[in-house]
């Protein structure tokens, strides 16, 4: 298995973001952190010790057949609320415009999204600030008797950089101690289990975070980037990326992630 950060492989799309992105990753991280200190981290609240959230990947808004049908699932009681793990469009602003028609209000559905690389396009940056504010912050699900930490990253640029991972050192420090349980969501998958003609990632800190992982106990790391499933086991965090649910996608999923006191386990379910 060998460790690598690729490129999202549908060649229908602007292949220039394969090699830049027109924003810096700290210059992101200072937005979101202004945005941070005038919005609270959101608390979800369970009222049973297990319950269950909805990831998908990679959606690519245009196109929303796909996408309707995963929040449609979302919206059931049974999930406490949605991810939606970057490329959620392809930057342009009426494509931002278009995913925000379709998504519940928060007070509907409780929804937590973050950049990839493919939302950076077109100056999409500005258009995903304006619109949802913070890439880069946390959320917890309080049960009767535990608090779950769910932490979500920007590595739109490929790059956490030296501020958001200073911001994540701090946050599995100090927040993490107190919760039961622990996943991190990040647009860009860390193991490529084929081969692209995608970019090499930045193997130091690669090795930086999987080591503060194992070390901080996260249970869960949660990405897409790759269009094509992979799971791997290092310690005890598991590490999934998902299928694309862009449609069109031959094998377009969502994944349901289940919390059963302290296990947190995933269900791949297919579009239909």
């Amino acid at each position: 298995m060998v460790i690598a950060l690729s490129a999202c492989t549908n060649s229908t799309i602007d292949p220039s973001g394969y090699f830049y992105s027109t924003d810096k990753i700290n210059t992101r991280f200072d937005q979101s952190e202004q945005w941070n200190s005038n919005h609270p981290f959101k608390q979800v609240v369970s009222s049973t010790e297990n319950y269950q959230l909805l990831v998908a990947a990679d959606s690519h808004v245009g196109p929303v057949h796909n996408l309707e049908l995963f929040l449609k699932e979302a919206k059931k009681p049974e999930n406490m609320a949605y991810v939606l793990v970057g490329d959620v469009v392809t930057g342009k602003a009426e494509d931002y415009m278009r995913l925000d028609s379709v998504l519940p209000k928060y007070e509907v559905k409780p929804g937590f999204i973050i950049v990839g690389n493919h939302d950076l396009y077109f100056d999409g940056w500005q258009s995903f600030y304006k619109l949802f504010g913070s890439s880069v912050y946390y959320f917890t699900v309080q049960t009767p008797s535990a608090s779950d930490l769910y932490i979500c990253l920007d590595s739109g640029s490929g790059t956490l950089g030296d501020k958001q991972l200073a911001w994540l050192k701090n946050v599995l420090a100090t927040v993490r101690p107190n919760c039961r349980n622990c996943v991190i969501f990040t647009h860009v998958n860390f193991f490529r289990s084929r081969h692209t003609g995608s970019t090499n990632p930045l193997v130091t800190e690669l090795e930086v975070l999987i080591d503060l992982f194992l070390k901080s106990n996260v249970n869960m790391v949660m990405m897409g980037h790759d269009h094509e499933r992979s799971l791997n086991q290092l310690g005890n965090t598991t590490y999934v990326t998902m299928d694309a649910l862009l449609d069109g996608h031959p094998k377009a999923s969502w994944v349901k992630l289940n919390v059963s006191g302290s296990k947190v386990g995933y269900e791949f379910e297919e579009v239909k």
